[in-house]
């Protein structure tokens, strides 16, 4: 039986350039979005596929870092992560080719090195990451700050 299973619902209407088409989520956790090409490639305008991962990613991520820091017997008063996901052409087709995890911690009691060698390992453990992985480059840039 699995943990959990989350579900989202996409109807489209048109052609890939012309079209566009609405996405649901089933815990309606935000309103209907409209998805379309240029918004992806060009416009930067409402959500896309790449902004929906990376904040799965970014947020997957925090919360396995903040159980790591508590195990490791801290835990951090705060995290901010941020994650950039790169669309790119390669060979003729879209790829996401990188999500870049930047992090910065506010961690009691830790030095610098021992926060960042727990990020990197954070993000082997992130099941998020882990479906990514093999196929998309995931890079943590950690640092502490007061």
């Amino acid at each position: 039986m699995p943990l959990n299973q989350r579900r989202a619902d996409i109807t489209w209407k048109g052609d890939l350039v012309e079209g566009s088409g609405k996405l649901r989520v089933g815990s309606n956790a935000f309103p209907e979005q409209t998805m379309t090409f240029s918004n992806r490639t060009e416009k930067q305008e409402g959500t896309t596929p790449e902004e929906l991962i990376a904040g799965a990613l970014a947020t997957c991520y925090v919360m396995v870092l903040a159980n790591m820091m508590k195990q490791a017997g801290s835990p951090a008063a705060q995290l901010d992560v941020g994650a950039v996901a790169t669309l790119d052409r390669i060979e003729g087709a879209l790829k996401i080719t990188e999500i870049a995890l930047t992090v910065k911690g506010n961690v009691p009691g830790f030095e610098a090195g021992q926060f960042e060698e727990i990020a990197r390992n954070a993000e082997q453990k992130c099941p998020v990451a882990n479906a990514l992985r093999g196929n998309v480059n995931v890079t943590v840039d950690a640092s502490l700050v007061s």
